[in-house]
């Protein structure tokens, strides 16, 4: 009759009849032990031992199933050399699966500015450097042609230094030229800022120049002026004491507003001062 097992992933299965036990090591698969065997795919293949795909099987008191080498789809045994079929991204060669290498084939297309990067079964695209436009591989000694601000140097697609090279490499006379991989670019002077591209130097902040008696305090200025009317009254009668009727009159009047001025002054005070004492 039919005898079923239990199938229990990566350990030795105990029978449900007393028959050979199995022991399983690597991907399970449903498996009947009869003239039946059921695959991965669902598809029943008949005779014993035959096996999923990807499986193979040893015979002996207990049965070994294991999964093929990665590059086989179908195999006899665990090596390499063992192989039926290969799976894809690979070729059969004396049984062994040998990696194809898409890259040196139509098989490995890629855009515009890219290479192709060889890989186990596949193949990937890369970007070329910086430096480069379309390249055969990585860095800037694999450039087809150099780009814009490079040169070929040697084997090599290197930065040009525009700053250096170039005898004005800034058009305006307060500009810096400061170089940037495969560029450069310029900059305002210090002091100077940019306007309508051009660079024009920066206003600085309008400070008032001081007056003479800016800072003098209002004790100080009732001081000056009374020293100024001093000397100007001391003037005027030095003169109106040698006759001059005119200096006369002019030394009357400034004593006249100088004693006017100060019992105003004075009133005020003395007057602010009683009304504060209330």
């Amino acid at each position: 009759g039919q005898h079923s097992f239990n199938l229990i992933q990566n350990c030795i299965l105990s029978c449900l009849c007393p028959l050979v036990p199995i022991e399983l090591g690597g991907p399970i698969h449903s498996l009947i032990l009869s003239q039946w065997l059921l695959d991965r795919e669902g598809v029943m293949r008949t005779g014993w031992p035959l096996l999923a795909a990807g499986l193979y099987s040893v015979l002996s008191q207990v049965v070994l199933v294991r999964g093929c080498m990665d590059s086989c789809k179908e195999c006899s045994g665990p090596q390499n050399d063992l192989c039926l079929e290969c799976r894809t991204g690979w070729t059969l060669h004396d049984n062994t699966c040998v990696d194809i290498d898409e890259c040196g084939t139509e098989l490995g297309q890629c855009p515009p500015n890219t290479y192709c990067f060889n890989t186990e079964g596949n193949y990937q695209c890369k970007g070329c450097d910086q430096a480069c436009v379309g390249c055969m591989g990585a860095g800037p000694a694999r450039c087809r042609k150099c780009a814009a601000g490079y040169r070929l140097t040697g084997a090599k697609c290197l930065d040009i230094d525009e700053c250096s090279e170039r005898v004005l490499a800034c058009s305006g006379l307060d500009e810096i030229c400061t170089n940037l991989d495969g560029s450069f670019h310029c900059d305002c002077a210090e002091g100077f800022t940019r306007k309508n591209n051009v660079c024009v130097q920066k206003k600085l902040p309008s400070v008032g120049e001081k007056g003479l008696f800016e800072d003098v305090q209002d004790e100080e200025v009732e001081v000056l002026q009374q020293m100024f009317f001093g000397v100007l009254l001391c003037a005027l009668a030095t003169l109106a004491a040698k006759g001059d009727m005119v200096f006369t009159s002019i030394f009357m009047g400034g004593v006249a507003a100088m004693a006017g001025y100060w019992l105003i002054d004075r009133g005020d005070r003395v007057l602010d001062s009683f009304l504060k004492g209330r």
